[in-house]
């Protein structure tokens, strides 16, 4: 399988990507890379179209992701167009995520024959520094079947079936089947440690204490 660091996007008031801060001394998506490599995983690429990537040892997947985000429910494109295309069983990391040893290392190991998502879910844990459940990665085996869930999450939006605009929670909602007015933070494998994405500069000041 391979795992494809996701860094797609733009993201204003980020005077570099948010996955190339610097989290404790070590550059986030260097640290996603080495976590992936001590638990035996070799297959890593990067997808984005930015050549700031290329410098990390690693291929990157050119892949066209006009999304911009600025704040909650406040953005330009399709968030669920950011997954690069590919035939092959794909695990995708999400590259602003800050992950604990444990969680990479639950990620590699838990098996699935189609789609298995991965996040945080409530109740948190103290170590959590958001208010709400954040995603982390998805494993996809079944690519013929994620993308047409992809086009029915984006045909769904555009009739108006969710509450707010479609992220991934929306997406693993068209992938389970489940209904679309409510999240269900019950089916799916979840994470909760210190496990977190970097929404904002502030969140590092948090990281930047945190211990393995």
């Amino acid at each position: 399988m391979k795992y494809i660091i996701m860094c797609g996007g733009s993201y204003p008031g980020w005077k570099e990507p948010k996955q190339t801060q610097v989290i404790n001394g070590e550059v986030l998506i260097e640290r996603t890379i080495r976590q992936l490599r001590e638990n035996g995983v070799e297959d890593i690429a990067i997808s984005s179209n930015d050549s700031i990537f290329e410098r990390f040892g690693v291929p990157v997947l050119h892949h066209s992701n006009n999304y911009v985000g600025r704040a909650y429910n406040d953005y330009e494109g399709f968030w669920c167009e950011a997954f690069y295309p590919t035939e092959e069983p794909a695990c995708y990391m999400f590259g602003d995520v800050v992950f604990s040893p444990d969680a990479v290392k639950k990620i590699v190991e838990t098996e699935t024959d189609s789609i298995e998502f991965f996040a945080s879910a409530p109740p948190f844990s103290r170590r959590f520094q958001k208010k709400s459940a954040e995603p982390f990665a998805l494993k996809v085996v079944n690519q013929q079947y994620f993308r047409v869930c992809i086009e029915e999450c984006k045909n769904a939006a555009n009739l108006g079936y969710f509450k707010r605009l479609p992220i991934m929670w929306e997406l693993w909602q068209i992938i389970k089947r489940t209904p679309l007015n409510i999240i269900d933070y019950t089916n799916y494998t979840v994470i909760n440690d210190y496990t977190c994405d970097i929404d904002s500069p502030k969140d590092i000041v948090y990281f930047q204490g945190v211990k393995e």
